[in-house]
């Protein structure tokens, strides 16, 4: 990309913070069954969510990183597709708590949810259906 170009996504990275690295990792691959990429990525290690480009992804951050947990700050929202309810129902055994429950939109638009996840975050999910 040269200087001269623009992303047109606004959203570029988001990272959620972890007060047990290896927990916060297990909660979001069994919740979206997915498989996070864990390594290196500069000086930290981080576990970053699969994407395809081109696209915006996000890492959960290791406590060495000096983490801010909270349930008052920006809320990001997980792509939960093919379907919402699937992952809302796997996240109590996860060990995370749901705490709004699927919220239809307008048509067109799908639907989300928000829960803490096992480390204290509020998180958002949105699915298009």
């Amino acid at each position: 990309m040269t200087t001269q170009q623009q992303r047109e996504n606004r959203v570029v990275w988001f990272e959620i913070p972890s007060t047990d690295f290896d927990r916060a990792i297990r909660f979001y691959e069994n919740i979206l069954q997915t498989t996070l990429k864990r390594g290196p990525f500069g000086p930290t290690e981080l576990a970053v969510f699969p994407y395809n480009e081109p696209a915006c992804s996000g890492a959960i951050t290791p406590p060495e990183d000096d983490p801010v947990v909270s349930r008052d700050g920006v809320i990001l929202y997980l792509n939960a597709d093919p379907s919402l309810d699937a992952v809302l129902a796997r996240v109590p055994a996860a060990g995370g708590t749901v705490v709004q429950g699927r919220t239809d939109l307008p048509p067109g638009m799908g639907c989300f949810a928000k829960i803490h996840d096992t480390e204290g975050n509020t998180v958002g999910l949105h699915a298009v259906s």
